[in-house]
């Protein structure tokens, strides 16, 4: 699904609707929309910046002079499908193969963006717009462009994909309105399945950034500007700050500390790979309005670099320049959308010229590109085809780690042909020191994710540590609580009053590891956090209360949570994932009929999505319907014939049917398949022991072992299966290296003990 997102919001730099609408009646007080052409008249030097920009070009009504694509009946052929692009009557045209694969011939709504490419909106009759997927590609022709291609070159995808164009994926209202107009309002009819979007302005106008401008006309008008509300807006974007360079230092320093992120948040609305939990509020922190994602895989590399399409936010917010309070707009004049200086200029403002500007820092050759800062610490990765963006987590490259757990480096980003040890000499021999490769959490990382659990303290200590950026620590909480560590819970429980939302949010999600009566006491507080992505977390964590054990005021609380759940749910009913959370929530709540409905619309939404064919099985097998959770996964294995989940899942039901032939089989099937992590092939070990097959068991758990060496649960299994089988000097042998991954642990010594090893 990562792709997918990457497409729908890498949609996100040209963008949005289909009916423009005039802003609604509003209360007298309450702040309005008024329009980028009212703010223009005293703000002239900022809207000439902004004239010409990506946001103002975001999205464009189909003219002669917005129009950069060849629409002069060109055509262009994807695995047999022709397109063509036609002008007729001064109006443009596409034709090609609609949600039916029957050649259909459509009108340009809206063009979408402007460099380094250029997508077509095209409507439908239920009041959608879909993003073309044949694109043009407005770089120079001598730069390889000027040309029709498609975003996914390399994978027939049909009409019946959800990443067709004309699929779910592709869907401007629900991917990329939001970020590409002003004030838009969705308006999706879950009931209908139709849109009636609409939206302020078309393009990304003053108000998208700086909220609603009425109140700061009238105060302007009446010469109140500076008073209890200084500006009248509900967003203050004025935290670039003064800089200044300590006496014998070469890095800048802020003169005053940067108190909140609000700036940083208002650009990360649309510059962050998220999930928009309700009606965005200006001014408001952005885990209050969005569900923002974390740094593990496969968004991210394990040090964090960007792999998936992630938009800059999680980048940005882990660097070393986001702790020392650089903003967006340190960088970015945010009103042209160019960088602040020329080439290494803009790192100078910062980072002293004659130290680091020089061969004596980067050992490249002045004017070359391994001399410009951004080649060594913001390496580019390429999205939807042409599209360059720069990595933000502003890093040192780092090839010792390149070879120790295979994460890229910039390096041999540019040499690339060199080994990763190449660099990693190179860089000795500028003297460069890592120290012990081995202590940083990218390796802890990696680790953990083969099952080795030697890696958690590392992990606990990062989520621990106050100095680290608090994206970095929620995401290691995550991946230790999510391991079952102990001493995870111990963590999230002094997080939960953490003061950055993220922080508390990941700590929330540990809970999961306690009895609910636990969890509910552990997480009661927070029922009515003032953070709206908090409040989301500790609803579905708390679904499985149960309400009659609570008295009449803590049922009231939480039942009035629950339905703030369900109502900034049912505002993206558009969206399959939604679904899926409604469904899993309304599951957990026991209300079987509503979660059956959700998982059955979010497959009408996109009927390859396997999570909503697995849980459906799961809910009617729990409803003793195993002939209908049966044949959902069937379905689902035809819709993927390699799902290893869906065999995995069609295993353990034909196990609990007692079908023990046709159950191994199955679960054969999902062991092969299985490339990360190791649940499948560990049940199928544990399968063949429970059915009988003791040396086939054996036989399967030890080539996982080789596989995974620290794996514990599957050494534990070892030992045991080992020892059943008279095996007692391999039982001995396993149970050493059970203990040498886990010293500590008693219960592992006590195995030890009953097999007479002496410890």
């Amino acid at each position: 699904m990562g792709a997918l997102f990457t497409l729908l919001l890498a949609l996100s730099l040209a963008v949005l609707p289909l009916v423009s609408v005039t802003a609604g009646a509003a209360e007298p007080n309450d702040p309005s929309f008024v329009g980028t052409a009212e703010c223009s008249g005293c703000h002239q030097g900022e809207h000439a910046k902004w004239q010409g920009s990506h946001h103002d070009l975001a999205m464009q009504k189909p003219t002669p002079e917005t129009v950069l694509g060849d629409f002069n009946d060109a055509s262009f052929e994807y695995f047999g499908v022709e397109t063509q692009f036609l002008t007729r009557n001064g109006d443009y045209f596409v034709r090609t193969d609609g949600p039916d694969g029957q050649i259909t011939e459509y009108p340009v709504a809206w063009v979408f963006g402007v460099d380094p490419l250029q997508q077509y909106l095209l409507p439908m009759e239920d009041g959608r717009l879909q993003a073309l997927a044949v694109a043009w590609d407005t770089r120079d022709a001598k730069a390889g462009g000027q040309r029709w291609y498609h975003l996914f070159p390399d994978e027939e995808i049909l009409y019946d994909d959800p990443l067709h164009w004309t699929g779910p994926y592709l869907n401007w209202n629900t991917r990329c309105a939001e970020c590409h107009s002003t004030d838009v309002q969705k308006n999706y009819d879950g009931n209908t399945r139709k849109f009636a979007t609409k939206f302020y302005e078309e393009d990304v106008g003053c108000e998208a950034c700086h909220g609603p401008g009425s109140q700061h006309i009238s105060l302007a008008q009446s010469g109140a500007l500076g008073g209890t509300n200084p500006t009248g807006l509900q967003t203050d974007l004025s935290a670039r700050g003064q800089w200044y360079f300590p006496d014998g230092e070469s890095i800048a320093r802020r003169k005053t500390t940067l108190n909140d992120q609000q700036q940083v948040d208002s650009c990360g609305r649309c510059h962050a790979r998220r999930g928009t939990l309700g009606s965005y509020e200006h001014g408001k922190p952005l885990s209050d309005t969005h569900r923002l994602s974390l740094l593990g895989q496969p968004l991210y590399h394990h040090d964090g670099q960007i792999l998936d399409e992630v938009y800059v936010y999680g980048s940005f917010m882990q660097s070393k320049m986001s702790q020392a309070g650089v903003v967006c707009a340190n960088c970015h004049e945010p009103h042209s959308n160019q960088l602040r200086a020329e080439g290494n200029g803009v790192c100078a403002q910062c980072h002293k010229a004659d130290v680091f500007d020089s061969s004596q820092h980067h050992n490249h050759p002045a004017g070359t590109a391994g001399a410009q800062c951004v080649s060594c610490h913001m390496p580019a990765q390429t999205y939807m085809g042409v599209d360059d963006r720069r990595d933000h987590s502003m890093r040192i490259p780092r090839p010792d780690l390149s070879v120790m757990i295979g994460t890229p480096n910039a390096c041999t980003e540019c040499h690339d042909d060199q080994s990763s040890q190449w660099a990693l000499d190179a860089l000795r021999d500028w003297g460069t020191d890592f120290g012990s490769t081995g202590d940083h959490p990218a390796v802890a990382m990696a680790a953990l994710q083969r099952g080795d659990s030697r890696a958690v303290p590392s992990l606990m200590a990062l989520a621990n540590d106050e100095s680290a950026s608090p994206i970095w620590r929620a995401t290691a909480l995550e991946q230790v609580s999510s391991s079952g560590a102990q001493g995870a819970l111990q963590i999230a429980q002094g997080l939960l009053i953490a003061d950055d939302p993220l922080l508390r949010i990941s700590a929330v999600r540990a809970m999961q590891q306690l009895p609910v009566a636990r969890r509910y006491l552990a997480l009661a507080p927070l029922i009515k956090d003032p953070v709206t992505g908090v409040r989301m977390e500790v609803a579905m964590s708390l679904a499985a209360v149960p309400l009659s054990e609570l008295d009449g005021a803590r049922q009231k609380s939480l039942l009035a949570l629950f339905d703030e759940y369900k109502a900034m749910q049912k505002q993206h009913l558009d969206m399959p994932a939604i679904n899926m959370q409604l469904g899993i929530f309304n599951a957990t709540r026991g209300d079987f009929p509503a979660a059956e409905s959700a998982y059955r619309e979010a497959l009408a939404l996109n009927p390859q999505l396997m999570s909503a064919y697995l849980n459906l099985a799961d809910l009617l097998r729990g409803q003793s319907r195993e002939a209908e959770a049966k044949e959902q996964l069937e379905l689902a294995l035809k819709v993927n014939p390699e799902s290893g989940d869906a065999m995995h899942a069609l295993g353990l039901l034909e196990a609990r049917a007692g079908r023990r032939d046709s159950a191994l089989e199955w679960l054969a099937k999902a062991a092969v398949v299985e490339t990360v992590g190791s649940r499948h092939r560990f049940v199928y070990g544990v399968a063949q022991h429970d059915f009988g097959d003791i040396a086939g068991s054996l036989n399967t758990l030890r080539r996982l072992h080789a596989a995974l060496p620290a794996d514990e649960q599957v050494l534990l299994a070892l030992v045991n299966y080992s020892a059943e089988s008279g095996n007692t000097d391999n039982a001995r042998r396993y149970a050493k290296k059970l203990i040498a991954l886990a010293p500590r642990n008693p219960n592992y010594q006590q195995l030890a003990a009953s097999l007479g090893l002496k410890l």
